[in-house]
């Protein structure tokens, strides 16, 4: 299995990553927005139906 953040060999203690190097960086992708995951509830496309109405500016 190879680390999904550089490419090299895992090692046991970090899997699925190589180094706490590279599962610190997974990590700060996850809080910082770089991965999300879509959701499928209705009151989740509501909300962006409603924001994304063409003409309508978006809120500062």
């Amino acid at each position: 299995m190879s680390c999904p953040i550089c490419g090299e060999d895992t090692l046991k203690k970090f899997r699925p990553f190589c180094s706490k190097r590279c599962a610190d960086i997974d990590l700060a992708k996850w809080l910082n927005g770089s991965y999300a995951v879509p959701s499928q509830r209705e009151e989740d496309m509501e909300a962006d139906v409603e924001v994304n109405v063409p003409g309508v500016p978006k809120p500062h």
